[in-house]
């Protein structure tokens, strides 16, 4: 028996995409140091996009920035798909 179908798939993967676009970068990142304040470098230095961290940092801060409006689509429709069609 599968356990995920693709619609669970598409499910989990909007859900996990939602919970990244809602962090608050000033209530809950600057609280870890994960903001992108944190990444930029002073004068003369040298930025670290190396570390997993910066990369994380700089991941969250894309997919709050192009996510935005298209999952306000995707999760419209899957509301009323799951109206609809339960």
């Amino acid at each position: 028996m599968v356990l995920f179908g693709f619609g669970g798939l598409i499910y989990v993967s909007v859900l996990l995409i939602n919970a990244v676009a809602i962090l608050s970068e000033d209530r809950f990142l600057a609280r870890i140091g994960w903001t992108s304040a944190a990444a930029e470098p002073g004068f003369g230095g040298q930025r670290d996009d190396a570390s997993v961290k910066a990369r994380l940092v700089q991941f969250i801060s894309s997919v709050r920035t192009l996510m935005r409006i298209p999952l306000m689509f995707i999760n419209t429709i899957l509301i009323v798909y799951l109206i609809i069609l339960g």
